[in-house]
């Protein structure tokens, strides 16, 4: 069991590593060839995405996998999903059009911005499904590659615009007709459009072998499922996104978007938090609802929360250690390294995060995903108030601790409300011991030795043999089999 949970989650691994490793190359290419102020309105609008997307998915995504293991008629689960987010999308995309002179007015973004965006959140919302159908059916590898695919063309197409088009433009009189400029914000969310519209006509076979069923019943209880997970899935956008929308308008004009450029970028060098959280969380769901009803599950999943926080810890001191080594590797110029003080706190909120995402298996297996919008919308609003309170006396830094306000909060709130209605026989003695020593050797690292690499590694190397001390039988018996 558990060495097909690291297989498929090793898998699901490069699917996110890979594309977000090109993906962030593109921190590289927009920090080279956009000034802190044009970087900061692409952030903007890319936080904004972030919230659009949950509401066009509307936890559709997390009800499918829930229904399709639970239904004895799975063919009806994947029609009636599908249909419902074709139908939802289709709304979007003509309520949109209708109004995007007022969106762009609101926004503050180009009428051309909007109307990409549109176009991007609804291809992005056609392929939710058969993604989600991808790995309920345990496709790892055609699912990794359609993800490398998309990353490829959009990274591709960012470079093409933003580094090669101006030159090879003198020479082409096609490429004269594409070249505009002062259009570099607009040519990125292009790229963005052609990868998400190539993904979408890579999974049409999926859409192909569609049957025009939709069951009104099912569909009901699927979206009863649903709401309270499309609620905190909101309120994890609000808290993943507000930060940077807020400080839009909570700083002075005259910085606002230059602080917000600086602060983006900076928080980018979480990177490796996020992809070890986001792999194990793609492999993680359908194992976890795949053996709810197993005999050991409480302790399998005890068991899987120890080892994530393990690897998690890990990868908070190896990064804190090489931070500067880091940012000179991802952030081409040296204007955006002023933020560099809020990498230790949002890798610190990346790992809370990815800790509640183990912890949230209770009110999903139990369907009582109402627990999971409550815990989502106190987290919202820690960071809602935080931010009010925050950004305008200490800038981008009150907005890393509103981060890590919020996703710590989200992570106490599930332990103890898992704990009362799931109780699952955590050990929480050994991961607030590991969480320790990982936050106190990173502190020593980053703001007390800073680039001292001989003490840094030494730090790394004596938490690893904590850990292998701590785990030595564990570990013994993993590597005999």
């Amino acid at each position: 069991m558990f060495k097909k949970l690291f297989k498929q989650t090793f898998i699901y691994g490069v699917a996110t590593v890979l594309p977000r490793i090109l993906n962030y190359l593109l921190v590289r290419l927009h920090t080279r060839y956009l000034p802190t102020e044009s970087y900061g309105e692409v952030s903007n609008v890319f936080a904004y995405f972030v919230v659009f997307n949950v509401i066009l998915s509307y936890g559709m995504e997390t009800a499918f996998f829930r229904f399709f293991h639970k239904e004895e008629d799975q063919e009806e689960v994947i029609n009636t999903s599908a249909w419902s987010l074709i139908g939802s999308s289709l709304f979007f995309l003509i309520l949109g059009l209708l109004f995007q002179h007022q969106l762009a007015y609101i926004a503050d973004i180009s009428v051309e911005v909007v109307r990409l965006g549109i176009g991007i959140l609804v291809l992005d919302a056609l392929v939710v499904i058969p993604f989600a159908w991808l790995r309920a059916k345990e496709k790892p590898i055609k699912y990794a590659f359609l993800k490398i695919i998309n990353v490829m063309i959009n990274v591709g197409l960012n470079i093409f615009f933003l580094a090669y088009l101006k030159d090879w433009s003198v020479n082409s009189t096609f490429l004269q007709k594409i070249y505009l400029p002062d259009f570099q914000i607009e040519y990125i969310f292009i790229a963005n459009f052609i990868a998400s519209l190539f993904t979408l006509f890579l999974l049409m076979d999926f859409y192909l072998k569609l049957k025009f069923k939709f069951n009104t019943q099912l569909w009901k209880r699927i979206m009863r499922y649903a709401f309270p997970v499309l609620i905190a899935g909101l309120a994890y956008a609000i808290n993943e996104a507000s930060d940077r929308i807020m400080m839009k308008y909570l700083l002075p004009k005259d910085i606002a978007k230059s602080e917000l450029g600086i602060y983006a970028a900076c928080y980018k060098l979480s990177i490796f938090m996020t992809l070890f959280s986001t792999a194990f969380r793609l492999g993680i769901e359908p194992f976890f609802f795949s053996h709810a009803e197993n005999k050991n599950a409480k302790k399998t999943y005890a068991d899987i929360t120890k080892y994530f926080t393990i690897f998690g810890s890990f990868i908070l001191v190896m990064v804190m250690v090489f931070s500067d080594l880091l940012k000179k590797l991802l952030i081409s110029d040296e204007a955006y390294w002023e933020a560099m003080d809020i990498v230790p706190i949002i890798l610190l909120a990346n790992l809370f995060l990815g800790i509640y995402y183990n912890l949230s298996v209770w009110y999903k297996v139990t369907d009582k995903t109402k627990f999971g919008g409550f815990i989502s919308m106190i987290a919202a609003t820690i960071t809602i108030v935080a931010n009010f309170l925050l950004i305008p006396s200490i800038g981008y830094i009150g907005a890393a601790i509103s981060t890590l306000a919020a996703y710590g909060s989200m992570m106490f709130l599930s332990f103890y409300w898992g704990q009362k209605y799931y109780p699952i026989p955590y050990h929480t003695k050994k991961i607030l011991a590991y969480l320790f020593l990982a936050v106190a050797f990173s502190m020593i690292s980053f703001y007390g030795f800073r680039e001292n690499y001989f003490v840094g590694i030494s730090l790394l190397i004596i938490f690893m043999g904590i850990i292998y001390l701590g785990e030595k039988e564990e570990l013994q018996r993993i590597i005999k089999t």
